[in-house]
């Protein structure tokens, strides 16, 4: 296969990061240029989301102008985000589901075993049924809803990485604790949230709603930060298990919350 890589051209390190990012988290394809490194991407899990929600809300615009019913949209729009990030989170979700149930003593145990207990397989059919319910209530508003729920999503593990010893000291997901050096990264990930939904709202649809939708927007890090602080005390710390149900969970709290409140 040819080459592509800018000749002579040595990427920024933080580049290398953000391409290491869009591997870990996500099954899209990976960049052609820099080589990833898998140091310090933690920081960037809040712009694959942006990435993530801006698919999400274009194929949800789009099924809604081939005349899908809102059902049909949701139940796809969820599968959708689903198949981008490989499972990955829906998984930690169950595990942590099951471990919570084992108890305190066989917790860590209980989110090890590759098998998934019921107390995991309720979870995802909550979850999945309050988001489907959030989605079918929000109708117009979901594309931007997606948007931000998989934004502020994304930065509940990083409050969890900054906030809470590792439960598990020797597996490989330790790297982000490693690696991680303070909440203060994601400033650049939260411009390009706003500059996003700012724009979005300069649509007509959007232009009686500016400063409810801007406030939801900022509220969003209520759950971002409560839901990740439950979970670390209940457990004494976090894992990449516990990481993927915090997002997922702040992803909910958020749709459900829009959907009651626009």
């Amino acid at each position: 296969m040819r080459n592509i890589s800018p000749p002579n051209l040595r990427p920024p390190a933080w580049l290398q990061s953000f391409a290491g990012a869009w591997i870990f988290y996500s099954i899209l394809p990976a960049l052609p240029w820099p080589k990833p490194k898998f140091e310090r991407i933690a920081r960037f899990a809040p712009l694959i989301g942006l990435l993530i929600g801006c698919i999400q809300a274009f194929a949800w615009l789009l099924l809604d102008l081939l005349g899908w019913p809102k059902a049909s949209i949701s139940l796809s729009i969820l599968t959708l985000g689903l198949f981008l990030t490989g499972g990955l989170h829906i998984d930690g979700l169950m595990d942590t589901a099951d471990g919570l149930a084992a108890g305190r003593k066989k917790c860590l145990s209980a989110m090890q075993d590759s098998r998934v207990g019921s107390s995991g397989v309720q979870a995802l059919f909550i979850i999945l049924g309050l988001q489907i319910s959030a989605l079918l209530k929000l109708d117009s508003y979901s594309p931007i809803a997606l948007l931000i729920a998989a934004f502020w999503g994304r930065c509940a593990p990083l409050w969890a990485i900054g906030n809470f010893p590792y439960l598990h000291k020797q597996t490989k997901e330790s790297f982000h604790l490693k690696n991680w050096k303070g909440l203060n990264e994601i400033i650049p990930a939260s411009i390009v949230l706003m500059g996003s939904i700012s724009t979005i709202y300069l649509l007509p649809f959007f232009i009686n709603q500016n400063i409810k939708l801007i406030f939801f927007t900022i509220i969003g890090i209520i759950p971002t930060i409560l839901i990740p602080h439950y979970l670390g005390i209940r457990l004494g710390g976090h894992s990449g298990d516990t990481y993927g149900a915090s997002l997922v969970i702040v992803e909910t709290v958020i749709l459900l919350s829009l959907a009651m409140l626009l």
